[in-house]
């Protein structure tokens, strides 16, 4: 990762109040991008917010849905790298609203696109995809050669957005490269509904956490800084259309689960005692998921920096600091 490449490079983040998107402008800004953000829903608590860094980029306030808006900020400001993170990313309200899941999802991917190959400035554009996109008819782990099947709402709308990235790159030589990441945890992350930041705020303050699966469900978590240096390493390369049209794998490659997970969290924590309740009440979701992230290692030189437990460590100090719990 060149720290030089990002110097004053104009740069558009969409769903930047987001967990993954506050986190990437954080790092753009330290590298000195000069990073536009495309806000649809005030969010006070965002990191993008609660560390200042709202306060070094610039905002558009509007939707994904708005054709004319993403042509006007491309234009305006002079885009050179789009990183299209903006998504509806909850299993549970993708199965409840599966028509504003695939809205935002599908259609903003294509506007976002469209606009892209429309800007005479973009040259290189990131596309966040999901490890859900492969569905759970393959073997595991999963790699970049399988087909994308996923069956029920939110990974048929990551299916969709994929393909479609992969259309702008091949029919229309769009400098676009795809992410599929495994589950993404680290602070900042407030869908607390989600397994982590749900089980550390409740640890933290002292309450049995909830584990909404039968607690057997794998997946592999990733903490959130090694997923933006992967973001990073292929927007560089995609400058010079070494990467173009490829789509990557970013995870670990060794799955835990669910139960394992919380207890990790309960055994490190200052209450060790706790014991989770288990509701089982899932449907809809794939049981097991974990990505092989080979082709990363081999073409962009990526690996994951941080083990479960160090990462796990920095994240329960970032919720501890947010909730303002004493440790």
């Amino acid at each position: 990762m060149s720290n030089n490449h990002w110097q004053d490079k104009r740069v558009l983040i969409t769903g930047c109040t987001g967990f993954l998107g506050s986190w990437l402008a954080c790092e753009l800004v330290k590298l000195g991008a000069d990073v536009v953000g495309l806000i649809r829903d005030e969010v006070p608590q965002s990191m993008l917010l609660h560390d200042g860094t709202v306060n070094h980029i610039k905002i558009v306030h509007g939707d994904l849905s708005d054709y004319s808006l993403l042509e006007r900020t491309l234009a305006e400001y002079e885009i050179h790298t789009i990183f299209h993170l903006a998504a509806q990313t909850i299993v549970g309200i993708a199965n409840r609203s599966p028509m504003h899941t695939f809205e935002t999802n599908i259609r903003g991917t294509w506007l976002i696109l469209e606009a892209a190959r429309q800007s005479p400035t973009v040259e290189a554009v990131v596309v966040a995809s999901s490890e859900k996109a492969y569905g759970d008819k393959h073997p595991l782990p999963f790699d970049e050669s399988m087909p994308l099947q996923g069956r029920h709402p939110y990974d048929v709308s990551k299916s969709c957005a994929d393909l479609i990235a992969q259309t702008y790159a091949h029919t229309y030589e769009l400098p676009v490269s795809i992410t599929r990441c495994s589950n993404l945890y680290g602070g900042g992350d407030l869908n607390w509904n989600r397994l982590l930041p749900g089980t550390i705020r409740s640890v933290l303050r002292g309450e049995s956490p909830i584990i909404r699966s039968d607690g057997t469900f794998k997946r592999d978590y990733l903490y959130v800084e090694d997923a933006v240096r992967g973001y990073l390493m292929i927007a560089e390369r995609l400058a010079n259309t070494a990467v173009t049209g490829e789509c990557f794998n970013f995870g670990k490659g060794n799955p835990n689960s669910a139960l394992d997970v919380v207890n990790t969290i309960i055994k490190v924590s200052a209450h060790p005692h706790l014991e989770p309740v288990i509701l089982n009440e899932v449907t809809n979701e794939i049981k097991d998921e974990y990505l092989s992230s080979q082709k990363a290692h081999q073409i962009l030189g990526w690996k994951p920096q941080e083990t479960l437990e160090s990462g796990l460590a920095k994240t329960m100090a970032w919720y501890r600091d947010f909730l303002d719990i004493e440790s």
